[in-house]
């Protein structure tokens, strides 16, 4: 199977989000390949599942004084943090058909082109259902997914290094559960490439863009114009608006 691959660039939250959603149509019309990209963000950003409520999460004061967006995803699951220098994440969207069938299977065999990444630079991690990749037990990747109309999404972060501070600074989390204890705590279940690997982050991309090109049939290009076309529309239109990101 031909998997189109972008390599890295930088977003705004809601272009990432956006282009997740025009890559999806152009599969759907038949004018793209089955996609793999690699981004960030840019600025920083919180994003939210698409279930969860918004107030609820964030601290929408404390990112608007730290300059961080805060958009809701397509995918469940929870709040997450995206410190424009602290992560890879990565898209990977097809027919649902070329996925297998039942979602645990899918998030196994995604998840192990992200495992083979890390092992190349020496990080022994292990998949741990139904969705996380973990280290010594330490989570170091989150991921999610959805089938809309016949195409699978699945996104996910893989930390390059943790800002656990800041992060709390930005959800929702009462003062009394902000201490040294809790944050001392968290930081002891969630890890990151820096702390196994002196590998600069360059190596890290080249290293995911050799896990997900196993098995596969990799044609390296870019957005279509048409999709970042409907991209910067449905940004606009759509992710931005507090209708999207405050329907819940």
């Amino acid at each position: 199977m031909k998997f189109r691959m972008i390599r890295f660039q930088k977003f705004s939250a809601f272009m990432n989000m956006a282009i997740d959603e025009a890559i999806m149509e152009s599969i759907r019309s038949g004018t793209s390949l089955p996609t793999i990209r690699f981004y960030g963000w840019s600025p920083s950003a919180i994003s939210i599942g698409f279930f969860q409520g918004l107030l609820n999460e964030v601290n929408l004061d404390a990112c608007q004084q730290a300059g961080v967006d805060v958009v809701r995803r397509l995918t469940g699951g929870g709040a997450v943090y995206h410190d424009s220098d602290g992560e890879v994440t990565y898209s990977i969207l097809g027919p649902v058909e070329i996925f297998p069938q039942k979602i645990l299977d899918s998030y196994r065999v995604i998840c192990s082109d992200i495992l083979f990444a890390l092992q190349l630079l020496g990080i022994q991690a292990n998949f741990e259902p139904i969705n996380d990749l973990t280290v010594d037990g330490k989570k170091i990747s989150g991921n999610a997914q959805t089938r809309r109309s016949g195409v699978l999404l699945q996104h996910g972060t893989i930390l390059y290094k943790v800002d656990v501070e800041t992060m709390f600074s930005l959800l929702n989390v009462s003062k009394e559960k902000i201490s040294d204890k809790l944050i001392s705590s968290v930081k002891k279940r969630v890890t990151s490439v820096d702390s196994y690997s002196s590998a600069p982050i360059q190596d890290f991309f080249e290293a995911m863009e050799k896990g997900f090109s196993r098995d596969r049939e990799i044609i390296y290009a870019e957005y279509t114009a048409e999709e970042l076309s409907r991209a910067r529309q449905l940004a606009e239109q759509k992710y931005s608006t507090n209708n999207w990101i405050g329907m819940r």
